[in-house]
């Protein structure tokens, strides 16, 4: 009785792991953009970071978003406080005109294909500019967590390792004041 309850199983994960690889993309013909999901989309529209600036994050430069978060166990002085805000802000201006950008830009390249309309030269040209665009707001979120930096004492950033989880990972810290 087990073995055939065994048997049966893996008949059904065999199967289900066919089904999944002959079908990886089933249901995201539906999407409005094919390469961005409704998440990409609204984190791109709200300037969120998607992990752009992990380097940056786990070698102890904090982010604006995280920091204002964590404010007061971090404790901020007030001056710090606005310093972050007026960086976070600059940086969600920054960032969301760059997000919306790059989905005018995806949905161009969708739009090509859909109208049957791609050719080797547009295709070059459009992933060019996606690229450009996507560096140019991984840099952003990244110089942000630089900027962040600065205005902080090396203890604050001590704390927000440890706040975030980090403690002992292993990351070089680079201190600001």
């Amino acid at each position: 009785m087990k073995r055939s309850m065994l048997v049966a199983l893996a008949a059904s994960l065999a199967v289900a792991t066919q089904s999944s690889a002959q079908a990886p993309y089933a249901g995201l013909q539906t999407r409005p953009i094919k390469a961005l999901s409704e998440q990409q989309i609204a984190d791109l529209r709200a300037g969120r970071g998607m992990g752009l600036a992990l380097p940056a994050e786990l070698n102890g430069y904090p982010g604006p978003s995280h920091l204002l978060e964590l404010a007061e166990p971090i404790g901020l002085t007030d001056r710090q406080r606005q310093a972050v805000r007026e960086l976070f802000d600059a940086m969600k201006a920054e960032t969301i005109a760059i997000g919306e950008q790059l989905i005018a830009e995806e949905a161009e390249l969708d739009a090509l294909f859909a109208r049957r309309e791609a050719t080797g030269e547009r295709i070059t040209a459009l992933t060019a500019a996606i690229g450009s665009t996507q560096a140019r707001l991984r840099a952003a979120h990244l110089r942000y967590h630089l900027s962040t930096l600065g205005l902080l004492r090396p203890a604050q950033v001590e704390r927000y390792a440890e706040l975030r989880g980090y403690g002992g990972g292993g990351g070089h810290h680079h201190h600001g004041r």
